[in-house]
């Protein structure tokens, strides 16, 4: 499904516009869509909790500048469902926006609210390489490790 399109399962519509939407102040609101004891990962984060998902996405606002989320694509099937995203942001203090593209697989509780959601998104080509020194360095790496 594209996102241009409404998503015919209710619970995946509903994380989309959350997301597509989501503003500072949401993040208290982040129980309408999460169990008390979600799982989430990302390449950075681990937590087991509502309040532990909460800080993520409440970090995200206090260290990026203007984070937005576009849904591109959801495929669902049964309890879980699979979306792929863009994220753009700017650093504090930066006017240069960057976007990483990434996915998300999320499972559904019995009540309808996320329960597993892992990001899937590469650190080292996203964030790492764009980083001066270190940046150089993994592109090296990258290159001698090419086919």
């Amino acid at each position: 499904m594209m996102n241009s399109s409404p998503c015919a399962d209710p619970r995946v519509a509903a994380v989309i516009a959350f997301f597509e939407h989501l503003g500072a102040a949401d993040v208290a609101l982040l129980g309408r869509l999460y169990t008390e004891q979600a799982f989430f990962k990302d390449p950075f984060n681990e937590v087991h909790d509502l309040a532990g998902v909460q800080r993520v996405f409440g970090h995200m606002f206090e260290s990026l500048a203007g984070p937005r989320f576009k849904v591109i694509d959801a495929l669902v099937q049964d309890q879980q469902c699979f979306l792929s995203w863009d994220f753009t942001f700017r650093l504090q203090r930066q006017t240069i926006e960057r976007r990483i593209h990434g996915s998300s697989h999320l499972r559904f509780a019995p009540d309808g609210r996320i329960a597993y959601h892992r990001d899937y998104w590469d650190a080292a080509e996203e964030v790492y390489e764009k980083v001066p020194l270190l940046g150089g360095l993994l592109r090296w790496i990258k290159r001698r490790l090419q086919v």
